[in-house]
């Protein structure tokens, strides 16, 4: 699998295996999907407080 570069978009169908990302937890950790393979994901977002999202 090639290296994913930042910033940059992948299209993916269903089905496909995702690529390998990370995100920040709102426990301050950074989180990497190739770290919980073989684990299940659930993955949530929601806008912050105050914000216009």
């Amino acid at each position: 699998m090639a290296t994913q570069q930042p910033g940059t978009t992948v299209e993916l169908k269903a089905g496909d295996p995702a690529p390998d990302f990370s995100l920040p937890g709102s426990d301050g950790r950074t989180y990497r999907l190739k770290e919980l393979a073989g684990h299940p994901v659930v993955i949530a977002w929601f806008p912050k407080a105050f914000t216009g999202g």
